[in-house]
This record gives C-alpha cells, sequence and structure tokens, in this order.
C-alpha cells in the first residue's frame, strides 16, 4: 500500500511535525520534526493547510490542493 505524509505543526518550538500512515490504514508513525527555520517554504505552507482545515467549513478542495502542495514540497527536499 502506497503512504502518504502527515504534517502539523508543533505550537511549543514551531517545528513542522511529518508523519507518514499507509492509505486505508489508522496508524501513523513520526517520520521527522524540521525547525521551521530549515524550510520556511514548507513551514508557511503547512501553516496554511493547518489554518484552511481549521475553517467552520472547510473547503475540501482547497485543503486536497493545499495537502498536494505540502506532499510536493517535502518530497523535493529529500
Amino acid at each position: 500500500m502506497k503512504s502518504s505524509y502527515l504534517f502539523a505543526i508543533d505550537p511549543a518550538t514551531n517545528d513542522i511535525l511529518v508523519s507518514e500512515s499507509a492509505k486505508g490504514s489508522f496508524k501513523v508513525t513520526l517520520v521527522e520534526r524540521i525547525s521551521s527555520s530549515d524550510d520556511e517554504i514548507l513551514f508557511h505552507a503547512v501553516a496554511l493547510l493547518a489554518k484552511i482545515s481549521k475553517q467552520s467549513e472547510v473547503d475540501v478542495p482547497l485543503f486536497k490542493a493545499m495537502d498536494k502542495v505540502c506532499q510536493m514540497i517535502y518530497s523535493s527536499r529529500k
């Protein structure tokens, strides 16, 4: 099964939390923590993704597009 990355921001440290989960699985594994100063573009993309997800009415197509942007930015840094 293909995995996808999940992104979050640790509010205490402003680190980007990158986790991995196989499609269809509920198991989530932490992959790495990235300092916001180490990748400012990814940090801002993940921050925007988080803001989109916290809206009272989530715009699902926008959320999926922003998630795809985060996936591409993270994949390009590897």
